[in-house]
């Protein structure tokens, strides 16, 4: 049998307090006596309901600016006391305590102020401590009473009421309860993440991480699985402005596109991926060349990709993309006339990035209910931290390209090998377990479909090459400089052969696997 509770009794604390009017009349329906303080009771008073205030509830004035209100034994006693519990009644009996059925708190808006103020003085302020211990305990003997701590189940306590006539069941107290623990767990957190990033404590002994429902999916990775897209930041950063709703799938390619883009310079450079891997990169200061040299690196790997500009699309591109078949398109903006054009194709998204941002600068990697931790790889490959190895220094140019092709070969599955020409890929070998195999991929693809951009061409390594094999592939088809990071037992011999061969070899000093 559902054990329904009559609500007698009820706490009101909000910091947002936009549905105040509506919570106080369907409340009063049932004739529930509220207590209240601080903003929250002045505004229940002006808009004509009655209430005690919490001060005349305990008698006991807040004090420490309002620190101290809430956290008082006569509200804990009335929120923890197990009602069938003989004991519990005398002592609240004997105190003269009342029990206190319902809780409807929301707490100080702390992720809104990290993203309004750098002023760590008012951050810390807005830490809420009686809320959540309000939310805690009632969560707690939610057999007893129930808590609503967010806008989003206000409606469902109002059916509730309806439907039990002024009471709650069990099932629905232990489901908000679930919400409420959900709800201070992803406060605290917020809270802490914040802390951890201003002392740069990145591996504490425990770690706890946030994340906000912005979307349920369709479904995940797979239709037999359930996904949802969460977000640690206060606000989504991509907006859609057209097209079917997005998949999972679609979320992950999204997210790998705008990781690149967001490492060209402002307004430059075009990504075209597919199932995670770029099979396309430029960075053409001219946005219609940028995206064809994305594109005829691999126009058949493109076919149903994403297609990420970190500049906003205009007319004349539009046009182009418009004839192509592209699942999604990104841009830093879209002009008036490329709306128009590229909202003609029904089922195309359209996703405006401008305001992305990658808030958090963790990487997780989780198998089931354990995850590892690393911070971002986000090194930025500069000429004055290279090491010319070979004999034969570098063209300008030459410099200039591989720093390209080793910044984009940053984003592609291990084992990755990326050739490229100027500023663009002209094949791009990944995801294999063999070195070697990534070079034969990468050559192929070129050869596929830009044959004559290969000779005189450069070639990046994410990783060392075990053996000279790899190398002497990319050199017979027309490489003429390579990067790589070294660190090989076999340097010594890759240098030898890059000498033997007259070509360029730089080492990074630094790997970059993404398995």
């Amino acid at each position: 049998m559902k054990k329904i509770v009559k609500i007698k009794r009820a706490l009101i604390s909000l910091s947002d307090k936009s549905d105040l009017k509506k919570i106080l009349d369907n409340l009063s329906k049932y004739k529930i006596k509220l207590i209240s303080s601080g903003g929250t009771y002045k505004k229940i008073k002006k808009l004509g309901f009655n209430c005690t205030e919490l001060s005349d509830y305990t008698g006991f004035n807040e004090m420490l600016d309002g620190r101290v209100k809430t956290l008082h034994p006569k509200i804990h006693a009335g929120i923890l006391s197990v009602r069938k519990n003989k004991k519990h009644r005398k002592e609240l009996k004997f105190n003269k305590f009342e029990e206190i059925d319902l809780i409807l708190v929301n707490f100080y808006p702390f992720e809104k102020a990290i993203n309004q103020t750098n002023n760590f003085t008012k951050i810390i302020e807005n830490i809420d401590i009686g809320g959540p211990t309000l939310v805690r305990a009632a969560a707690k003997n939610f057999k007893d009473v129930a808590v609503i701590t967010s806008s989003k189940l206000y409606e469902k306590l109002f059916y509730e009421l309806k439907k039990n006539k002024g009471c709650t069941s069990l099932d629905f107290r232990k489901n908000v309860a679930v919400h409420a623990f959900n709800e201070v767990s992803y406060y605290d957190s917020v809270i802490s993440n914040y802390l951890s990033n201003k002392t740069s404590l990145l591996l504490p002994h425990k770690k706890t991480f946030h994340g906000k429902l912005n979307e349920k999916l369709r479904y995940g990775e797979n239709p037999h699985q359930i996904g949802g897209y969460y977000s640690s930041s206060y606000k989504k950063n991509i907006k859609q402005l057209h097209g079917k709703k997005l998949s999972f799938n679609n979320y992950n390619d999204i997210f790998s596109a705008l990781s690149i883009s967001e490492t060209f310079k402002k307004n430059i450079g075009t990504t075209i991926i597919k199932h995670t891997n770029p099979c396309g990169v430029s960075c053409n200061k001219n946005s219609i060349k940028s995206f064809s040299q994305a594109f005829n690196c691999d126009p058949i790997s493109a076919f149903g990709g994403i297609v990420s500009c970190n500049y906003k699309i205009k007319k004349e591109l539009a046009l182009l993309l418009k004839n192509k078949f592209f699942e999604i398109i990104i841009g830093k903006g879209f002009g008036t006339d490329a709306i128009k054009i590229l909202k003609q194709k029904k089922n195309l998204r359209l996703i405006d990035s401008t305001k992305f941002d990658i808030f958090n600068k963790h990487s997780l990697i989780f198998f089931k209910d354990q995850f590892l931790l690393q911070n971002q790889d986000d090194v930025k490959i500069i000429k004055k931290n290279l090491k010319i190895v070979s004999n034969k220094k570098p063209t300008k140019d030459q410099f200039e390209s591989l720093i390209f092709a080793f910044n984009a070969c940053k984003y592609v599955k291990s084992n990755a090998i990326v050739l490229a020409k100027k500023n663009y890929t002209i094949g791009i070998g990944s995801g294999q377990p063999s070195r070697l195999d990534s070079c034969k991929i990468a050559i192929e693809k070129a050869k596929k479909f830009l044959p004559d951009k290969l000779y005189k061409s450069v070639a990046a390594s994410d990783a060392f090459f075990p053996f000279t094999d790899g190398i002497e592939q990319l050199i017979q088809s027309g490489v003429e400089a390579i990067i790589q990071p070294g660190g090989s037992i076999k340097d010594k011999d890759i240098i030898k052969f890059a000498n033997k061969t007259d070509t360029v070899l730089i080492f990074s000093k630094t790997r970059h696997f993404k398995h």
